[in-house]
């Protein structure tokens, strides 16, 4: 599917496969493999933003991708995240959508709602807060309907 399909129907949570069609090049080829991995992951959608207008151009919509975290002893050094535009010439593939109850951990900004966290149920959620200090996160059950923002029931946090 496109990237436009994503951002009109992938939920905030669901794990996003892409690939730009290549087969995987050998181990040894570092090189090659590393250039292979850039256009060919997986990631969870955490965002997604309209078309963005500027005086002389607009920006194309498009979608952030949270594809891991490199840590150590318990503290995230790095995250990952990855952007794609509507324009991307890589095929996209919803892998997993969020069940049914667990709770989205979102943070609302710019007129755009990330997704922080994934929890499993409202008090993981709600621990998870507490312990990275979002003041002005809300909680959102994952409803039956895997649309994109329906069959969400909004909570306080």
């Amino acid at each position: 599917m496109s990237a436009n399909t994503i951002i009109d129907k992938a939920p905030l949570g669901a794990l996003i496969r892409y690939s730009d069609g290549s087969p995987k090049p050998p181990a040894r080829f570092t090189k090659k493999l590393a250039a292979w991995e850039r256009s060919n992951g997986v990631g969870r959608l955490v965002k997604k933003e309209p078309p963005r207008p500027y005086p002389t151009w607009t920006a194309p919509a498009s979608f952030t991708l949270h594809e891991g975290n490199f840590s150590s002893d318990g503290v995230i050094l790095v995250t990952i995240m990855r952007s794609h535009s509507v324009d991307s010439r890589l095929v996209f593939e919803v892998a997993e959508v969020p069940k049914p109850g667990q709770v989205r951990v979102l943070l609302d900004f710019g007129g755009n709602t990330e997704l922080l966290h994934l929890a499993e149920s409202v008090t993981a959620a709600e621990l998870w807060i507490a312990r990275e200090g979002y003041r002005n996160a809300r909680l959102a059950i994952v409803g039956e309907d895997i649309g994109a923002g329906a069959g969400e029931a909004d909570i306080a946090a």
